[in-house]
């Protein structure tokens, strides 16, 4: 037989399975009314058991497994279909827009100058600034009330994650109101008098120390995390010894530090991701990227079946990262930013959704990305 008849046979073949899946599809929206009406709920994993072993047995054994991943996909949609068309009107997000006008109190880590400091400033251009030594007290100071906002970094494009910053974002129940994009410039600086020659130890948080391995390598210095940036430069400031800060230049002469090298990041093009962080829900009128995080269960195919949602509902993934989850045996918590408006039903299906089925899942925020 020639190819192109194999494909006509196909090709015949993929539209018996289009008509048979079409009338499925309208079989589950009976289900999913039928569900609506009796208060049952979408996802019943017994059922979707029994179905997959059923259609497992009508295959030969080279494709059992197949059969699996091609129903628990069609049954997958199924549902993603019901939450569509019955139920994105339940468990909407109820949220107020934000404003970053006026005197707004803003909990900054560091001190004057610090990478997060100049975030804020941008951010909120009329802003009272309160600095904390951790980045947990940030959190603490918003939780309480004692701020209205914070700002701490989340990522950087040449060292990764904050991973404190997702620690705390599981932590505490805050939520992302925005963020912002930096362009990092790191220096070495130390007290008036000293040389690069001179340093034998450099003080900087982990994030920085991480960014100028390189530089520290070469010039064979021992690094030391300090809490952050700001409060590295300040030490210093205040420090006997061949030692130095790694920070912002504004940093540097903030402390009366001189600035024995500039530009000391392994990349040339640097760059910090900061987010505000608020006790209420507060989405900006533009807002477009979704944040959250969530626990997938020990089974195969599991972060497989969680993208296959998002790609039913049409939603742009920008980014997915795990984290160890504590006192486990090495599960893990996963965050997602997707591009979105809560105020979308597609979005809304899907968060309802992934709320339903998950043991454990935690709406993040819905916010924009904001430049000068």
């Amino acid at each position: 037989m020639e190819l192109e008849q194999i494909r006509e046979q196909i090709n015949g073949i993929d539209d018996k399975i289009t008509q048979l899946f079409v009338e499925r599809m309208k079989l589950c929206g009976e289900v999913a009314r039928y569900k609506l009406e009796n208060g049952l709920p979408v996802f019943q994993g017994d059922r979707e058991k029994a179905v997959l072993e059923r259609v497992a047995k009508l295959c030969p054994d080279d494709l059992k497994i197949s059969s699996e991943v091609l129903y628990q996909t069609i049954m997958d949609i199924s549902k993603c279909s019901q939450y569509r068309n019955f139920f994105a009107h339940k468990n909407k997000i109820v949220s107020q827009e934000l404003d970053m006008s006026g005197d707004k109190t803003v909990a900054v880590p560091g001190t004057s100058g610090s990478f997060s400091h100049i975030a804020a400033m941008r951010l909120f251009k009329n802003g009272k600034t309160v600095f904390y030594d951790q980045f947990e007290d940030v959190f603490d100071a918003v939780d309480k009330g004692n701020a209205q906002f914070g700002v701490v970094p989340i990522a950087n494009s040449t060292a990764g994650s904050v991973t404190t910053t997702y620690e705390l974002l599981k932590k505490y129940d805050l939520k992302i109101c925005g963020t912002t994009k930096l362009r990092i410039s790191h220096c070495l600086a130390a007290k008036k008098g000293l040389s690069l020659s001179d340093i034998k130890i450099v003080y900087s948080h982990e994030q920085a120390l991480a960014q100028c391995s390189g530089f520290i390598k070469e010039h064979g210095f021992k690094a030391h995390s300090y809490a952050n940036t700001a409060l590295a430069a300040e030490y210093v400031s205040g420090c006997d010894g061949a030692v130095g800060a790694i920070c912002s230049q504004d940093c540097a002469v903030l402390n009366g530090l001189e600035i024995l090298a500039e530009d000391i990041a392994n990349a040339k093009e640097n760059y910090t991701r900061f987010i505000v962080i608020s006790k209420q829900t507060l989405c900006p009128k533009n807002a477009d990227i979704v944040s959250v995080s969530l626990s997938l269960p020990h089974e195969k195919s599991a972060l497989y079946r969680l993208l296959t949602k998002f790609s039913v509902a049409g939603l742009n993934l920008l980014m997915i990262e795990s984290r160890p989850l504590a006192n486990t045996d090495f599960d893990a918590v996963f965050y997602l930013d997707f591009q979105g408006s809560i105020n979308d039903p597609q979005v809304a299906m899907l968060l309802n959704e992934l709320e339903q089925e998950l043991s454990y899942f935690k709406f993040l925020g819905n916010y924009e990305e904001i430049s000068d």
